[in-house]
């Protein structure tokens, strides 16, 4: 078993066991968990962003080939010490092992896929336009151009996926394999898993010969860290999962810098889902259960969970909603991964219980029994009058709760959906009379996400070349880009072209040979 420090990793060196530190808690108990960990200071940030800056020349000019050894290398370490990492994310997120080693799974496969990205040789989409000498009235260059890499790049380490969007999270994964050395500010929720994957990281890039300050990994304060991370000149990208207020702070950051820099933040998304009057009359009680099953999934903690679902009026509905209360109040209470998410999570539900022309289908509430991150799903209902007259009701309630709508009428429905703000998914479920009058439901539902699902629920990201997990704002802070899925590279290049260029000068992948 690995003895956790607590300390930094400054390249390949570990910071003080110095100065102010915390604990990690455990969600279930509320206790606090062996091993102090050491808040990074103001010179151990500048150390790690000046040894990414020296970095980043040799390792943006290793090959395709060396990068995605490198990247398989640290799939290998991470699954070396599997066992360590389930017990400790158990202990610090409550999360149980099953979704523990399923995340780990998911971690190295989109390694590897980056891996296997490079391997191809397509992610720099070469473009080659040869010279013209003899055009007429000018002659035309030989141009060429392909994507480079952008230099360092700061990640933030999310809250509710200790492996998939954290240290080696997709993130990371994306950055390394454009050839961008990562400093990594790890979530203060699971600091005992971060230490264990930094490591893995770490001793991957010494196998393959990595530069020194290709990766470094800081503990400390968003707040002090990560701004002081995201105003370091050496910094020319920032990554991040979390909150709009974290989010939107870090993009003020970014933007006040001399030099601007892109913070591709994934923030807020309710991901509205719409039954359709086929769907819903054929299928009641799926829909339902299927409803209730992606609410409830990771105690609603995914960033793609439906807090909200358009219904069409009348009977069906109103079976839908009983059966679906009937399901979440038989589901029992599940640990939240902190006592502050919880506490976040039980505002959100109060705010809804307090709205006017809101019905309390239920209500999340709980005995005294429960740990101090503990939660129930709550679960409301309101019409689309109500809903379109109070902008409230399209606040994100993060966790297990969702709340269903009735509409009258396409147009209702429509002027409901242009409502919303920017989402990471939309659902549309129907059957086949229902998709002959769907096409203008579907148009407005693309204007608001970067995904839309048909027949299905949107929990559960695919990580594959064709994935995008984005959208428009607050789902993302550009609405152009993904975190998932190997498109995910492109927010950490951008495209060079040489005029003619002499060969010896070009990059390998635009050489005339």
């Amino acid at each position: 078993m690995t003895q956790l420090t607590g300390q930094s990793f400054i390249g390949s060196e570990r910071g003080p066991a110095t100065g102010s530190s915390f604990d990690a808690i455990n969600p279930a108990t509320g206790e606090s968990l062996s091993t102090a960990f050491h808040e990074a200071s103001p010179d151990d940030v500048n150390r790690a962003c000046v040894l990414a800056k020296n970095a980043f020349t040799p390792y943006r000019q290793t090959s395709d080939a060396e990068r995605a050894k490198f990247l398989r290398s640290i799939a290998d370490e991470i699954e070396s010490i599997g066992e360590e990492l389930t017990a400790r994310g158990n202990e610090e997120t409550g999360l149980p092992a099953a979704r523990l080693n399923g995340e780990r799974g998911r971690t190295c496969g989109q390694l590897r896929l980056f891996a296997t990205l490079l391997d191809e040789g397509t992610w720099a989409r070469p473009r080659i336009d040869t010279a013209e000498p003899d055009r007429k009235p000018l002659p035309k260059s030989d141009i060429r151009c392909m994507q480079r890499p952008v230099g360092p790049v700061a990640v933030f380490g999310a809250s509710n996926f200790p492996l998939a969007f954290s240290v080696a999270g997709g993130d990371t994964a994306s950055a390394l394999a454009a050839g961008c050395p990562v400093v990594v500010k790890a979530h203060h929720a699971h600091p005992g898993v971060s230490e264990l994957v930094a490591g893995a990281i770490l001793r991957a890039a010494k196998k393959c010969g990595m530069p020194e300050g290709v990766f470094s990994m800081l503990f400390g304060s968003g707040r002090v860290i990560g701004k002081a991370l995201v105003e370091h000149p050496a910094i020319k990208a920032v990554g991040f999962t979390g909150s709009r207020s974290g989010g939107c702070a870090l993009m003020e950051i970014a933007a006040a810098r001399p030099e601007p820099i892109p913070v591709y933040a994934e923030m807020s998304s309710i991901n509205p889902v719409v039954l359709l009057p086929g769907a819903l009359a054929d299928r009641t009680t799926a829909l339902a259960e299927g409803m209730h099953g992606s609410v409830t999934l990771g105690v609603g903690q995914f960033c793609t969970n439906p807090g909200l679902v358009f219904v069409p009026e009348g009977h069906d509905a109103d079976a839908f909603a009983t059966t679906l209360a009937a399901k979440m109040n038989e589901t029992p209470a599940g640990t939240m991964l902190t006592p502050g998410i919880c506490d976040a999570y039980q505002e959100g539900v109060k705010h809804k219980v307090e709205a006017a022309g809101v019905e309390t289908l239920t209500s999340g509430k709980q005995d005294s029994t429960g740990g101090p991150a503990s939660a129930k799903p709550a679960l409301f209902r309101t019409d689309a009058d109500a809903f379109l007259n109070d902008p409230q009701m399209l606040e994100e309630v993060f966790g297990p709760a969702t709340l269903i709508v009735t509409w009258k009428t396409k147009e209702q429905l429509l002027a409901a959906i242009e409502s919303l703000e920017g989402q990471l998914t939309a659902t549309l479920q129907g059957n086949d009379a229902d998709w002959k009058d769907a096409a203008e439901i579907a148009a407005a539902l693309e204007l608001k996400a970067g995904r839309l699902v048909f027949n299905g629920f949107p929990t559960g990201v695919e990580v594959c070349h064709s994935m995008v997990h984005g959208g428009p704002f607050p789902a993302t802070s550009d609405g152009r880009s993904t975190s998932v899925g190997t498109l995910a590279i492109d927010r950490f290049t951008r495209p060079v072209a040489w005029q003619d260029c002499p060969d010896a000068l070009l990059p390998s992948l635009l050489q005339r040979g």
